[in-house]
This record gives C-alpha cells, structure tokens and sequence, in this order.
C-alpha cells in the first residue's frame, strides 16, 4: 500500500493517487483557499455528489460511473479529506464547509439540479439549499446525518471529539491502529455494511494518513447540527431519504423523523443494508435517483412507465410512516 505522505501526514496524489477509483476524470482546482480534489465524468444535467465524514471520492467508484450515463457528475473531496487540502480548523464546521463548496462550485462553473450526499455530505447540502447557494430540484440523502445525536451519546460524542481534536498525538495513533489486520474490516462492519475488498482497501489508505483522521476528527468537533434541525421544515427542495435498514450509524428512525419535518419528502428503506448502502448496492441506489430525476422532470420518461422505481425496496410516501 502506498505510504509516502507530506510532513503533515496527508496524502499525495502521486503515489497514494495511483491506482484510485476513476482516476482519469480527477482534477485540482483552487478555490475558497483551498487545493481541491474532484472528479467530473459524463454529461447532461449537472450532479453533485458529496461523501460523508471520513470517506472521499473513492465511495462513488461503482455508482459515479452509472450515473454519468445520463448527468454530469461533480464529487469532490471534502476539505481536509482524501486529497483536498485542509483548512483552518475551525472552517471544519458545517457553515463552513458549505460556503467553501459554493465557493468551489462558482469556480467550476456548475449549477447542480441534483445534488445527493451520504451522511453529513446531506446535511452539508440541505444547509446550501436553506441558505440558497444552490437550488436543484431535487435533494438525495443516503443515510444523511441531519439531526443532532440524541440521549447521553449526543452529550459525550461532540465534547470527546474536541479533546480528540486538541491532542495531536490522536491522529496518528489512530493511523497506525488502522494498518493492523482487520481493523478497517471490523470498523465497516460495525456501520452494518458489508463491502469488497477494494473498498476496504481505499478506507484503509485514508484512515492510515494522520492527515486525513485529523481533518474528521475536526469536523466532528466542529458540528453543529441544532441549527439546520430548526430550519429544515422550510426546505423546499424536494427531498428523497434513502435509508439502510440494517444502518448502524445513522439509525433508520432518524430518516423518519426528517421525514416527518419536510414537506416535500420521502423514504425508501433499504432491508439488509448498512450505513454505506450506496457502496453495496450502487446499481439500485442509481436506479433510485435516476427514477427520483425522471419524476421532476430532469430526465426523460422511457416509453413504458412503470413503478419499478422502488421495485424490491421499501417506499414511504409523506404520512404513511406515522401510520
């Protein structure tokens, strides 16, 4: 596994870069400060895809490339993550972080009419709809992270994550924790997904940076999400939540309750599978938002309609889970 990483344990494009999922559509662009990571492959209508916590480019390696067959697909590197240079610590935050994606996007020149984000991806993008730095017409949460951790968790996880945050020590410890076997297996297993070898492999490279581990581990100190709970039922965005059944991260209830909150919303649930979903089973999470895409109007109708958007999957529409 490549090893050769900068002074601040980040790492480098060359040669941690080489073999990355779609490395041919990758590009650097400077914007808000910051050297950014992105991938940008196909055509159409623009999409923009944004990870969560901890991950980068390589979760879309499967569903990126399905979906350009009818978008032009932009997935950046969050700030801090996988090959995206990191900011201040305190831009770690979720105002933050979704003004310097505007920034980005302004620079790019993209205008997404889709935008979709696994789990704190969703609450970065539901934040730049409220504040109307971008307006698709329609919104994908996988697994998406927008309420605060409830209970006694909640209490601890975020005040641990500062003390994590100030000690410099932690990143590193938890990169050389990552190079032993069956760590990374165990971790992904504990968010209830189960993936393939390549994947884990990719998760292994990110959270053996020092630099990488750090960056998360800041923007869990830094999140708030009080603020974009309050203001999430005057998101007018029509907004699908596709949640993992068997997620271990992101309970399924809080999809319920998000759903609950907006009024242009819906769940599909998803039996079996995990917080990443959408690594799992890429083909029928792209058939979800092509089908999402098709019912607003961003895509074509085929010649025979029928609801095979959900086909084995579970589909909620506003009201029925209060039922």
């Amino acid at each position: 596994m490549p090893s050769l990483m900068t002074e601040q344990g980040k790492l480098c494009w060359s040669p941690d870069g080489d073999d990355w999922p779609n490395r041919e559509t990758s590009s650097f662009v400077e914007a808000a400060g910051l050297r950014w990571h992105v991938q940008q492959m196909g055509s159409g209508p623009v999409l923009l895809l944004l990870h969560g916590t901890g991950a980068a480019t390589h979760s879309w390696r499967t569903l990126a490339p399905m979906l350009a067959w009818h978008f032009t697909v932009v997935a950046p590197d969050l700030p801090g993550h996988g090959f995206t240079q990191a900011p201040a610590p305190e831009r770690l935050s979720l105002d933050a972080m979704a003004a310097d994606l505007a920034a980005l996007l302004d620079k790019l020149g993209h205008k997404p009419v889709l935008v979709a984000g696994h789990s704190a991806g969703a609450a970065v993008l539901a934040r730049m709809c409220l504040d109307g730095t971008i307006a698709p017409h329609g919104l994908v949460g996988l697994n998406g992270a927008m309420l605060p951790i409830g209970g006694l968790a909640g209490r601890i996880m975020t005040p641990f994550a500062r003390l994590l945050a100030m000690n410099a020590m932690v990143p590193r410890l938890f990169a050389s924790f990552a190079n032993s076997d069956k760590f990374i297996e165990r971790m992904i297993a504990d968010t209830g997904s189960a993936l393939e070898p390549a994947g884990i492999k990719f998760y292994r490279r990110l959270t053996s940076s020092p630099g990488h581990v750090a960056s998360a581990i800041r923007m869990m100190a830094n999140w708030k999400l009080a603020p974009l709970a309050l203001d999430l039922p005057r998101l007018a965005t029509r907004l699908m939540l596709i949640s993992g059944g068997n997620d271990k991260t992101i309970a399924p209830k809080d999809a319920a309750r998000v759903h609950a909150m907006v009024p242009r919303s819906s769940v599909v649930t998803m039996p079996g599978l995990g917080h990443l979903a959408h690594e799992e089973q890429p083909r029928e999470v792209s058939d979800l938002m092509i089908g999402l895409a098709r019912s607003i109007g961003l895509l074509p109708m085929p010649h025979a309609v029928v609801p095979e958007l959900v086909q084995a999957w579970q589909l909620h529409p506003r009201g029925a889970l209060s039922k």
